[in-house]
């Protein structure tokens, strides 16, 4: 009885951290959308915004999308002139991206846009752990 009460209580924090990163994805992508971007176009900005490029892997590796949806994403910022591609130098079957000055400036201007949308839909979970909305 006690283990099937723990694998329950394991159930439902499971389902609060869905829950609650799917209202947060929501929020983000409300917020960002004022300025034409989506949480996971912000997320490749804001992964560029702290190295000269990455490559495509690296960049996936760090947004939690495939390589695919990645690459379609990379070519729609592309076309927005937000960042750009080229070959890498040390391997040339591999892309490296990185953002344009155009970029760089809306990574700046909707950063605190972004801060603020984690802040207010984790802001307390953040210190304790707690994933459970407020």
């Amino acid at each position: 009885m006690a283990a099937k009460k723990a694998g329950q209580a394991l159930v439902d924090q499971w389902r609060d951290i869905l829950a609650l990163h799917a209202r947060t994805q929501c929020e983000l992508d409300r917020a960002l959308g004022r300025h034409g971007l989506c949480a996971s176009d912000f997320e490749v900005l804001d992964v560029l915004a702290g190295v000269c490029a990455f490559r495509v892997q690296e960049i996936a590796e760090r947004v939690h999308l495939s390589q695919s949806a990645l690459s379609r994403l990379v070519a729609r910022l592309e076309k927005c002139g937000l960042v750009e591609r080229a070959l890498c130098p040390e391997d040339r079957r591999g892309v490296r991206v990185a953002l344009t000055a155009k970029g760089r400036e809306l990574h700046g201007a909707v950063l605190p846009v972004q801060r603020e949308v984690l802040a207010r839909m984790l802001g307390s979970r953040a210190e304790t752990g707690d994933a459970r909305p407020v």
